[in-house]
């Protein structure tokens, strides 16, 4: 044998390209070959249906109700060969069609020579099932010490599942990764299954991320003690509720990412003001329904007093349409606090005015921003203002780490503009993505000549619908026809130094 294949490292990496189809040839060739081919095979198993095929044919049979029953139950020998393979298992998903389960449930549950745990080295579990009482004795084999990422969808759940649950800080004390979802019906099993959970996630010290409905006032205090969480993700139905005066928890210290899923935007500001402090790199908010025009000033207003501003480094906000909520000017103000900012990503949620002066005073706040999104529509007031490329090449000057840019600007203002150098000298060659919205073009070979000049290593403006009442089809085609001229002066450019090179 070559003295490679004496090496278990590269054993290992072999098995690990091998179709699963063949690990078992694999395996039989030789000893050397056998434990890593089985660990590769038995690895990761998307259902535990393979667990089951490896059990003789005449173990199980049916009921008179139709159910599976057990015939007899598993010697010492095929106890020891099925925890060969089950002793290998890491990860686990456990589909909606949870047939295969029921006859592992009957053998460990029916027989007293069980190994105490069937799957001592699982690490990973993904349950897209309801949960049922087989569920439930099936999860009690799959809650090990070894457990480290916990993925459930879980549409419906019985009290016997839930119980099981409740075991979670004890049974899986290192997991370090939980997300628990329960499908079309979150409101009413948040509510059953709040009090069997929030206590026992307290107790899991080493989570790091973790995503799950909202669990109430309680169960969020709880959360505040873990001081590992760095990723908390929480969904609010209608019945959440945290508009309660004088409420004021400890809050988070050390997150890294902190995600709402709200109904309305004042849920999102009432929890965050609960909070007495929340450290945070980042903060999104996504919502379904806002009416009030005070919403988003009262969110920002709240995130810059709750928030440490100098650890705050992004901002999302997403929501459905606006309908007709309008902003008033300045509504990012309160934001300017958190200096070293590099996102902003603020979607359709509100119609905006904005001048070139506040996109600089935007700009001047946020010398760090990489990323800018304002993907409002522009208020169709009489007074509305829209930004002009002059308050496009301020921002380009303070920003010029800038590498994603969407926003809306009217591109028919050029006076002021030297279209020999756009930018008097400014330029960003960082910048991969621009979205400018769909406003009227004038003349598209100017409006090349300063997006080219302003953005040299751009290939093309990305457009959207940013004009609630719609635009004509042919200023989609003067578009179309300023990004063919970006593209021909890109070739040019390409040209030009291919002819210099070869002087």
């Amino acid at each position: 044998m070559h003295p490679a294949l004496q090496n278990l490292e590269i054993i290992c990496m072999i098995s690990s390209y091998v179709e699963c189809s063949s690990l078992p040839s694999f395996a039989s060739t030789c000893c050397a070959f056998e434990h890593p081919a089985l660990n590769a095979l038995w690895r990761d198993l998307q259902s535990v249906k393979p667990l089951v095929k490896c059990l003789p044919d005449d173990l199980f049979g049916f009921d008179e109700l139709g159910g599976v029953a057990l015939q007899e139950p598993l010697d010492d020998r095929m106890w020891h060969t099925l925890f060969k393979y089950t002793s290998r298992v890491h990860s686990i998903t456990v589909p909606n069609d949870m047939e295969d389960i029921n006859p592992l449930c009957l053998l460990v549950l029916s027989c007293s020579s069980a190994p105490a745990s069937l799957f001592p080295n699982l690490r990973k579990l993904k349950w897209h099932a309801s949960g049922t009482h087989c569920a439930a004795d099936f999860l009690r084999m799959v809650f090990v010490p070894s457990l480290l990422e916990l993925n459930m969808d879980i549409p419906s759940a019985s009290s016997a599942f839930f119980s099981v649950l409740s075991s979670l800080g004890t049974s899986c004390p290192r997991l370090q990764n939980m997300s628990l979802n329960y499908g079309f019906r979150p409101s009413i099993l948040s509510f059953e299954a709040s009090p069997f959970i929030a206590r026992p996630i307290s107790q899991l010290h080493h989570l790091h991320t973790l995503s799950v409905c909202d669990l109430g006032i309680q169960g969020i205090e709880h959360l505040t003690e873990l001081r590992a969480l760095e990723s908390l993700s929480l969904k609010f139905t209608r019945e959440s509720s945290w508009d309660i005066l004088d409420l004021s928890l400890p809050g988070f210290h050390n997150l890294q990412s902190l995600s709402l899923s709200t109904v309305t935007m004042e849920q999102a500001s009432d929890f965050l003001s609960s909070h007495q402090f929340v450290r945070t790199k980042e903060i999104r908010v996504d919502f379904e329904d806002q009416d009030e025009s005070t919403a988003i000033p009262r969110l920002f207003a709240i995130v810059q007093e709750r928030c440490d501003n100098d650890k705050l480094e992004s901002i999302s906000l997403q929501g459905d349409d606006p309908e007709h909520t309008h902003t008033g000017r300045s509504i990012f103000a309160p934001l300017y606090a958190c200096r070293n900012l590099t996102q902003l990503l603020i979607g359709s949620v509100c119609y905006i005015s904005m001048s070139n002066k506040e996109l600089g005073q935007l700009a001047t706040a946020w010398p760090k921003l990489q990323v800018l999104q304002i993907k409002c529509y522009p208020s169709d007031d009489s007074d509305s203002i829209v930004p002009t490329f002059l308050g496009l090449i301020t921002l380009v000057d303070r920003c010029p780490a800038l590498t994603s840019l969407t926003l809306v600007i009217n591109v028919t203002k050029l006076n002021g503009i030297d279209l020999k150098s756009p930018g008097g000298g400014c330029r960003n060659e960082r910048l991969k993505f621009l979205a400018l919205g769909n406003s009227p073009v004038k003349v598209p070979v100017n409006v090349a000549l300063i997006i080219s000049g302003l953005f040299p290593n751009l290939e093309k403006v990305d457009c959207w619908d940013a004009y609630r009442m719609g635009q004509k089809k042919s200023v989609k085609q003067q578009w179309e026809l300023v990004n063919s001229i970006i593209g021909g002066f890109s070739l040019v450019e390409e040209r030009s130094f291919a002819i210099w090179s070869d002087l």
